[in-house]
């Protein structure tokens, strides 16, 4: 099943995080309002969640926000205004991997790649199609820190992307039910995408901590790269080897100092096994290395239904049935990001953004 997309277009957002949440929620209100609803549905489809019920529990993590980044909380309350809907509702958004979707994982794939010393990273987020259309490209130049690019969903303030510094961050979902202290992962990923190097952006994972678990492969334009399986407490990590870190949806670190309980689907660890094996390939063929290839391997369909690049599966759980729904490829070492809308494989129409 293939749907046509709608083009992706960057939004330009400037100035201080109320005014950078404002002109978010006023450009993407309709956007946001369909984010709302279609997350309702998924807390129902998932947990049995109502969504009055998903804003209680939000509620409760506004203090860890508070408390770890507090200026995010003045850009939701901007995005809350600009949409007109409540600030709890954006809260909750911002939220709903803590809130259910820990119960629930996509497929999502990613990998980081050291090749003549240039930096890629690369992932295929997967989720349900109702948020296909509700995908944007945000170009945020705040006051004070780094320009920033985050590819992600209407109303929400972050999730992979890359900064002006070089720093480079792709998310892999997680099924668990850890939840603790620390900040919510999409939080989470916004104050590393707003990091002025390396060190503070590994801070967020280590020192801050995350509420719940999730893959943070994490990047610089100077090729550190390293793999941080996040929870509440220490986060496990994978380092390169041979210039490579894969990672699916589950955990594998070795020697996790804090280690947590994941429940991953069976299509994760064949997806791992291929991801690897297509850039050995890569590596093995030492071909001139550009965006196009790397979304050849994010466009792979071994294995399918379940594969790298995912379609629609009708054989699968209505609630489970996931797709790519964007694909991004960077080149940390010359600050650009490429974004493709969609499925990779169906159209070399691309979104390319260069920070200076």
């Amino acid at each position: 099943m293939s749907r046509q997309t709608r083009p992706l277009a960057i939004t330009e957002l400037t100035g201080s995080h109320h005014e950078i949440g404002a002109e978010h929620g006023r450009i993407h209100r309709h956007l946001i309002e369909r984010s709302l609803q279609v997350y309702a549905q998924l807390f129902h489809d998932f947990v049995g969640l109502r969504w009055a019920e998903a804003r209680d529990r939000a509620c409760h993590f506004e203090a860890q926000i508070a408390q770890g980044f507090p200026e995010i909380l003045e850009e939701m309350n901007g995005i809350a205004w600009g949409a007109d809907v409540d600030f709890i509702d954006i809260l909750t958004l911002n939220c709903r991997s803590e809130i259910a979707l820990t119960q629930a994982d996509g497929g999502c794939s990613a990998f980081s790649l050291l090749r003549h010393g240039q930096q890629w990273l690369a992932q295929n987020w997967d989720w349900r199609h109702d948020q296909l259309d509700n995908v944007v490209a945000l170009h945020i130049q705040g006051d004070g820190r780094p320009a920033l690019v985050s590819i992600g969903e209407a109303g929400m303030v972050g999730k992979v992307g890359l900064n002006a510094r070089g720093i480079g961050v792709c998310l892999n979902a997680i099924r668990s039910q850890t939840c603790g202290a620390g900040l919510p992962i999409h939080i989470a990923l916004r104050k590393i995408l707003e990091s002025e190097d390396m060190p503070s952006a590994l801070a967020v994972a280590t020192h801050q901590r995350v509420c719940s678990p999730a893959h943070f492969l994490l990047a610089d334009g100077d090729g550190q790269a390293v793999g941080l399986e996040v929870q509440p407490g220490e986060p496990g990590r994978i380092l390169p080897r041979g210039g490579i870190v894969t990672h699916t949806n589950h955990l594998y670190a070795d020697n996790t100092p804090c280690p947590v309980r994941d429940f991953p689907r069976v299509d994760s660890w064949p997806r791992l096994c291929r991801l690897d094996a297509l850039l050995h390939d890569e590596l093995a063929a030492d071909a001139d290395l550009d965006e196009a290839s790397l979304f050849d391997i994010l466009s792979d369909h071994q294995g399918a239904p379940l594969s790298i690049c995912r379609h629609f599966n009708p054989d699968q759980p209505a609630e489970e049935r996931m797709e790519t729904l964007f694909s991004v490829v960077m080149n940390l070492s010359e600050r650009r990001l490429t974004v493709r809308h969609g499925k990779p494989c169906e159209s070399a129409d691309s979104l390319s953004i260069a920070l200076g």
